[in-house]
């Protein structure tokens, strides 16, 4: 976890054609990037990549269930090892992409309702992880990264500083009163409340006002004396 001050990842979800992903990607400084299921297509993952890779920002493989239609938010109910398949399909093909764009895919985060599934599920949540190697992993305290640091993977933490908490550490279903934060002022003070707890924090790129959210909570941080790194930086650099 990030200590106080000292550096946390600011990420966000790109390639899902409803953002300006250029704008995005001179604010954050990781990139979870669709890989076709929910939302985007091989000539948005080249362009995101390509841009990933000229400013410096970490490319993750947003991986999800095949529901396009529903933005791959709906409960879907798959096999497991036809979606260890399907998440090996996505990162494959974005993993190819990135490497065609002069960068790699450094980590794994579920989307939608996978990602809320893979906390709870230990049956999908494997299916994830075989079907993803051994790329380190993000998303919130579960059984996905339960089982990815059983298998010595790598993993690191996230909050959300655009959504509301549960009284158990759960985000809250959206269609709940609060579930979804829209004030700026209140998405900085809760990206400052996160920062000590996580390594990462996640501004939702399909969100109203997601450039201006994202912009707002990176000055926040930087004002009060956090560094702004991507995930495995280290690595990345070659350090």
């Amino acid at each position: 976890m990030a200590e106080l001050p000292g550096t946390v990842d600011l990420n966000a979800d790109l390639g899902e054609e409803v953002t300006d992903d250029a704008a995005l990607l001179a604010v954050v400084t990781s990139a979870n990037v669709a890989c076709g299921y929910h939302a985007g297509s091989a000539d948005i993952m080249r362009t995101v990549c390509a841009e990933a890779a000229r400013r410096g920002v970490a490319v993750g493989a947003q991986v999800s269930y095949a529901d396009r239609e529903g933005f791959g938010r709906r409960r879907t109910d798959v096999a497991a090892e036809v979606l260890r398949e399907q998440v090996a399909d996505q990162v494959g093909v974005l993993g190819a992409i990135a490497v065609s764009e002069g960068t790699a895919v450094r980590y794994l985060k579920p989307h939608g309702a996978l990602y809320h599934r893979a906390i709870e599920d230990e049956v999908q949540a494997g299916a994830v992880l075989a079907g993803s190697g051994d790329l380190p992993v993000l998303g919130m305290p579960g059984a996905l990264l339960r089982l990815a640091t059983g298998a010595g993977r790598e993993v690191w933490h996230e909050g959300f500083p655009d959504r509301g908490y549960d009284g158990t550490g759960r985000l809250l279903p959206r269609d709940r009163p609060g579930a979804v934060l829209d004030d700026v002022r209140a998405v900085s003070a809760q990206a400052l409340a996160l920062a000590p707890l996580v390594d990462s924090l996640c501004l939702h790129g399909d969100a109203p006002g997601a450039v201006a959210h994202a912009s707002a909570v990176r000055r926040a941080l930087e004002a009060a004396g956090w560094s702004l790194r991507p995930v495995g930086a280290p690595d990345i650099l070659g350090t």
